[in-house]
């Protein structure tokens, strides 16, 4: 059975429909305040790209894309989206979007890859966001600011549910920390990065780290990111402290995003050159694109923590291995 954490005497603080009723509530309310927070638009976006155009998200470079062909496009094959990290920029310059403005989306994915326990589900819902920003934003002040707005929201949305449910009390802190990859490796360097998020996200409640993909000192990495979208320099992770599960709860991947330069630099670092080629990379290359910072945020990983539920299998439909089912059932996780 892959990895399940059961919480000693776990019982759900609210039920079955209630919970419906709440994740509902919170999905609503917090991309208001997204959306108010970054000036965002909402925006339609779509569930398969085509291969030649290289807009899918390659993650961590190693999990297998869904993929199937078109009957009526003489079979042409098309890929379910991984993550719309790449489409939405495009989108930024389609929509003639202006700097300080930007777009979200409903993001729905499928990583057939994906190492299935608590937190991880082949089904990925997520709030994708891009900004259009100056040439001159793309610096690390600029990208604590933005994760300094998400943060509000984040706090915003705990002070809404604790008032919507008296039993269910999450507390935020009052900011969130900032800390780089190295750091974290200076700090405690015969840890494994897993290990790093854990302490440091037990210690100090929130935390982003920043500076993720590229190898560290001891060389290696701390993550792997894919080398097209985010600028390796400006990106990070934010991270709450999960006292139900007594582990650290990514609850956003993002990033001020590659310009010419970066691209450049990581696809020769990563071994991927022959990216330049597809049409997106070409504009970033080429400079036809808008600068922009981005990224996603879990729907389902935002109810699971706010609703302080032990499986994400508690918030959202997906498929799951008969043992963890089963497992689940024996220690009152009720999967949906």
């Amino acid at each position: 059975m892959p990895k399940l954490i059961v919480p000693a005497g776990y019982t759900p603080v609210i039920d079955y429909m209630e919970s419906q009723r709440a994740i509902k509530k919170i999905k609503d309310f917090f991309q208001q305040e997204l959306a108010y927070g970054l000036s965002l638009r909402r925006v339609t976006a779509p569930l398969f790209v085509t291969p030649e155009s290289g807009l899918n998200d390659n993650l961590n470079g190693v999990e297998r894309i869904v993929n199937f062909t078109i009957k009526d496009m003489g079979e042409a094959p098309v890929e379910v989206v991984q993550s719309l990290a790449k489409w939405k920029r495009m989108a930024l310059g389609k929509y003639n979007i202006p700097a300080g403005h930007g777009i979200y989306t409903d993001m729905n994915a499928i990583r057939r890859d994906e190492e299935l326990d608590n937190l991880h589900s082949v089904y990925v819902d997520q709030w994708d966001w891009e900004k259009v920003i100056t040439k001159e934003q793309r610096t690390e002040e600029y990208l604590e600011e933005t994760v300094t707005v998400i943060y509000n929201a984040l706090k915003n949305l705990g002070d809404y549910v604790n008032r919507l449910y008296k039993d269910l009390k999450t507390e935020l802190p009052n900011e969130i920390f900032f800390i780089t990859s190295q750091e974290l490796e200076d700090r405690w360097p015969d840890k494994t990065p897993k290990e790093r998020e854990n302490l440091i996200a037990e210690e100090k409640r929130a935390v982003f780290i920043k500076k993720i993909g590229g190898r560290l000192k001891s060389g290696e990495k701390h993550d792997g990111r894919a080398p097209d979208y985010d600028d390796w320099e400006l990106n990070g992770d934010i991270i709450l402290w999960n006292d139900i599960l007594g582990s650290a709860f990514e609850i956003s991947s993002m990033g001020v995003r590659v310009d010419e330069a970066a691209m450049d630099r990581q696809l020769t670092l990563a071994g991927a050159d022959e990216r330049r080629n597809y049409d997106f990379h070409r504009a970033i290359l080429n400079k036809e694109l808008p600068y922009s910072i981005g990224g996603g945020i879990g729907q389902s990983r935002l109810c699971m923590y706010f609703l302080r539920k032990a499986h994400i299998g508690e918030v959202q439909v997906s498929v799951w291995p008969q043992d963890m089912v089963e497992e689940c059932e024996r220690n009152n996780i009720f999967l949906l």
